[in-house]
């Protein structure tokens, strides 16, 4: 009761200040907010209770009451609104760093306060940067009530009713020719050159809404009803969004740029703005247009108290390149998650290439780390090495364990279908993953099957030919510590291989979405040069082998690059860190175990250990990362992660084989149904 009694006070003295201070309301609704703002943001219920007593305390007093909506009032009619209605909330159009700097210069240096600019007085009276979470958790009806309570008709008719139609006129208008030039803009055009004809719907919407505006006014001078609606307006503005909606599929195939991207995420702000300008101007019911003003007035708060968010920014450009990158990579990811039992078996024989190779790397990278050189040259070697092997891997189309997860995450993420519910939600999901983890467990394998039976017999093969082992005792057993389960340097080093695998996935879906982007095979195929070395025919051959290789050659060479300088710059630098590849450890510890004529039994459990340790870190670390970014790319809010293990783990026991070998007759895919 006393929290009660207190908190009426304070809103008796808010409103009392209000009442003795027309001049500058900005300080007493300031302390009203103040009184309503609850002591936790996400605290729904204590902040509906102070707004169902405030609506109360006007009900009972109309000289409050009266004195709050003039302060309202005052502030909409009286106060400059434009970069308010238009900005808040809505993607700037500079950069990433333009708009980082911007930021940062506003934290450490906020701007000054122009007592003109409703935008600034907003940020005064909402003055805590979490108040749009309050603002936006109390029930409809709390809000409502308020609004009904202040009893906004009355002053309908009056000169600053006027002014604040003209207000949100003015905004309108500014975002409808923001909406026509950013649907003209170059990128836009490129792939949907339709926008450039007079019966654009991004131009119509312009024209309309000035028609519109233009009977509105000529109806209220004359006393008449309006002739025009809203309703053709709306038709527009929804052939606008069709258009962004066929133009980001489009770029799925034709690839993407960030700007782009980030046009289109403005284009569609600009055009959710609109609707919601609109739909506080047009004529309607008192309880419509007041559930209207409140979906505004929690867009401009949240839009005023994340402005100068570090979090959000960084939040929302992941989600651009996540969008123009995971998307090339889903499609290749298509490859390595099987559902046949052909399909699985062709994984297997490539998987089985691919550990050929990695033997027979690791064996040189064996032989360069016993000869001693100064880091920048250790770096330039082990990166070719590393290099050649993971891109003749890529041309081979050789399956590597470790590489799938960065791939398959895009393809689980789309699985992920947003329009089925519930338990159907998550059996297709499951479904994919047990897909998923069945192609990794036989290219696992494949890679096995080959990498240490070839790397068994190259140490033979050595010892028989020059009478001694390919690594001294020395040598040997500095390579086997490196893959002790207990040392934390493993753990360390597996860790930032898994990174380095999820940016490797990220590479080949920037240089997919490139090539398809700035059309490389095409331009290839054309060059005059190419032509008359090759021939026609040569060259549409490499053109094509570009188109379909390039994402993944390119992901695989900077691997390498990554792998190989990990270490040296670590050197340089005086940082303990290197990196553990499961495959290369493998190899390396089967060269290093036969060279020291075989091991004790402890030895082999943690040989074993290692290399399980070294693996879950390399595929669950790069998973992990590359399941995150292709979801905020779709912005998937997955909350689910409870129900979903649950039935992978009935499904493991109701199907156990499932998980390592393929049934006869799969199940039909998402396509195929």
């Amino acid at each position: 009761m006393s929290n009660m009694t207190t908190l009426d006070h304070r809103i008796d003295r808010s409103l009392q200040a209000l009442v003795c201070d027309t001049q500058d309301p900005v300080s007493a609704l300031a302390m009203l907010v103040d009184a309503l703002r609850p002591r936790r943001a996400n605290d729904a219920v204590a902040a509906g209770q102070a707004l169902e007593r405030l609506t109360q305390r006007l009900d009972a007093a109309d000289d409050l009451r009266d004195a709050l909506r003039i302060a309202v009032i005052e502030l909409l009619a009286n106060r400059r609104a434009l970069h308010l209605l238009t900005d808040s909330g809505v993607l700037a159009s500079g950069g990433f760093f333009t708009e980082l700097s911007s930021r940062l210069g506003r934290k450490l240096l906020p701007d000054e306060i122009n007592p003109e600019r409703l935008k600034h007085l907003l940020c005064q009276i909402f003055r805590r940067d979490d108040d749009y979470r309050w603002v936006a958790a109390v029930a409809d009806e709390a809000w409502l009530g308020l609004f009904h309570a202040l009893d906004f008709p009355a002053v309908r008719g009056t000169p600053e009713a006027e002014k604040i139609w003209l207000q949100l006129r003015s905004a309108l208008e500014v975002i409808s020719y923001r909406i026509t030039a950013l649907g003209l803009e170059p990128e836009i055009v490129r792939i949907h050159p339709d926008v450039e004809r007079y019966e654009s719907p991004f131009l119509m919407q312009n024209v309309e809404i000035r028609m519109l505006f233009d009977d509105w006014l000529n109806a209220h001078q004359e006393g008449r009803v309006a002739t025009l609606d809203h309703s053709h307006l709306l038709i527009l503005f929804g052939q606008c969004e069709e258009i962004v909606a066929r133009i980001r599929k489009q770029a799925a195939k034709t690839g993407a740029s960030i700007a782009l991207t980030r046009l289109l995420v403005r284009l569609t702000q600009n055009l959710t703005r609109a609707r919601r300008l609109l739909a506080t101007l047009e004529p309607k019911p008192v309880v419509d247009r007041n559930a209207d003003r409140l979906r505004l007035l929690r867009e401009l708060v949240a839009g005023e108290n994340r402005k100068n968010s570090l979090r959000d920014l960084f939040s929302l450009n992941v989600e651009l390149l996540a969008d123009r990158i995971t998307g090339h990579a889903g499609h290749a990811g298509e490859a390595y998650i099987t559902r046949t039992r052909p399909e699985y078996f062709a994984l297997l024989r490539s998987a089985m290439g691919a550990g050929v190779l990695v033997a027979i790397a690791a064996l040189i990278k064996l032989s360069l780390i016993a000869t001693h050189h100064a880091p920048l040259a250790t770096a330039l070697l082990y990166s070719a090495n590393y290099a050649w092997c993971f891109v003749l891997m890529s041309a081979l189309h050789f399956s590597l364990a470790t590489k799938q997860p960065a791939m398959t995450a895009n393809r689980i993420a789309r699985s992920f279908d947003e329009h089925a519910e519930g338990r159907d939600r998550l059996e297709g999901l499951v479904e994919v993953i047990v897909r998923t983890l069945r192609s990794q467990f036989i290219a696992l394998i494949g890679n096995f099957v080959t990498l240490i039976p070839l790397a068994a017999g190259l140490v033979y093969l050595w010892h028989g030919e020059f009478g001694h082992h390919y690594l001294d005792p020395q040598q040997a057993r500095q390579v086997l510590a490196h893959i002790d389960p207990l040392a934390w340097t493993t753990w360390l080093w597996g860790a930032i291989t898994g990174v380095w695998l999820f940016a490797a996935g990220l590479i080949s879906g920037y240089y997919d979405n490139r090539a398809v982007y700035a059309h490389i095979p095409q331009r290839i195929a054309q060059r005059p040069f190419l032509r008359r070395l090759l021939g026609i025919k040569r060259t549409e051959r490499l053109a094509t082998f570009i188109e379909n290789n390039l994402g993944a050659m390119a992901g695989s060479f900077w691997f390498g690059v990554l792998l190989g300088s990990t270490g040296a710059v670590g050197s340089v630098l005086g940082l303990p860190i290197d990196t553990l590849h499961v495959t290369f450890s493998t190899a390396n510890a089967t060269y290093a175990v036969l060279s020291l004529d075989g091991a004790a039994g402890l030895v082999w459990i943690k040989l074993l250990l290692g290399i399980a340790v070294i693996g879950t870190l390399n595929l669950t670390v790069s998973f992990g990362l590359a399941l995150y970014v292709a979801m905020r790319a779709r912005s998937v809010k997955f909350r689910m992660a409870g129900p979903l293990i649950r039935l992978v783990l009935l499904q493991l026991l109701k199907t156990p084989a499932a998980f390592f070998f393929p049934p006869r007759d799969p199940p039909p895919t998402t396509d195929e149904v």
